[in-house]
């Protein structure tokens, strides 16, 4: 099921265009339009679902496999020695858009790890500073 309502609802199923790095039936993996570093990239399950606690277990099963396989491809395509996989549910712990969603950061610069806060700025993960978004 989608939500009409939902703008990645509409990504996830091709209404409204996108720098689209994977596709297959289940999912879309998106780069993300204002990102918090090279490489950051959305993945988007083709169904609805808020958060983690409603995530079909099916789906599941599939989303952090495909994460792997797309941080391995962005290491590769960047010459990044790592990535973060983030998944934040509900408003405390983050989450700004009510879906779920899985999201990939890469950065090529070992001393610059950044993670966006749940203020929406950038926190420099070495020296807890942090920069407008």
């Amino acid at each position: 099921m989608t939500d009409s309502n939902c703008i990645f609802c509409k990504i996830a199923g091709g209404e409204i265009p996108s720098a689209t790095v994977y596709e297959d039936s289940e999912f879309r993996v998106i780069l993300d339009l204002g990102p918090a570093s090279r490489g950051h990239a959305l993945i988007l399950p083709k169904e609805h679902f808020k958060d983690l606690c409603e995530l079909d277990e099916q789906v599941a099963a599939k989303v952090l496999p495909l994460a792997g396989k797309i941080g391995a491809a962005m290491k590769q395509a960047l010459g990044c020695s790592g990535f973060n996989v983030v998944q934040n549910n509900g408003e405390t712990a983050g989450q700004t858009v009510f879906i779920f969603m899985y999201i990939s950061f890469q950065d090529t610069r070992a001393d610059q790890p950044w993670l966006r806060g749940s203020r929406g700025r950038l926190i420099r993960l070495n020296s807890q500073k942090s920069a407008a978004a």
